[in-house]
């Protein structure tokens, strides 16, 4: 039934779109896992990066400091944060004896 469905999303919505090998839920979640964590170390590293600009530029001014302080401490919670996610995600995974994409491309099994 699920595959179905799906099938018929993409026969509607993206005509020349094949889904690859598999149609569940899981496995596409699960080949996009690799994506999303590479899209949020990039975005952690660019605000990363837009704190210490902000920080530099802000001649000493207390609200500027303490702004810029806040975006670098955000930035690190985040980092943690999908750090974190990564292994659990490793975790579970290997608990439940799933091979994620994550796992394949970096050896992980």
């Amino acid at each position: 039934m699920l595959a179905q469905n799906l099938e018929e999303i993409q026969r509607l919505g993206l005509p020349d779109f094949k889904f690859v090998g598999s149609s569940s839920i899981g496995e596409i979640i699960s080949s996009l896992l690799p994506y999303l964590f590479t899209g949020a170390g990039l975005l952690l590293l660019l605000y990363l990066i837009f704190g210490g600009l902000q920080l530099m530029t802000s001649r000493g001014d207390p609200k500027a400091v303490q702004s810029a302080q806040g975006k670098i401490t955000g930035a690190l919670i985040g980092f943690l944060i999908v750090f974190a996610s990564y292994w659990i995600v490793q975790i579970v995974a290997s608990i439940l004896g799933l091979q994620t994409s994550v796992g394949k491309i970096f050896g992980i099994q």
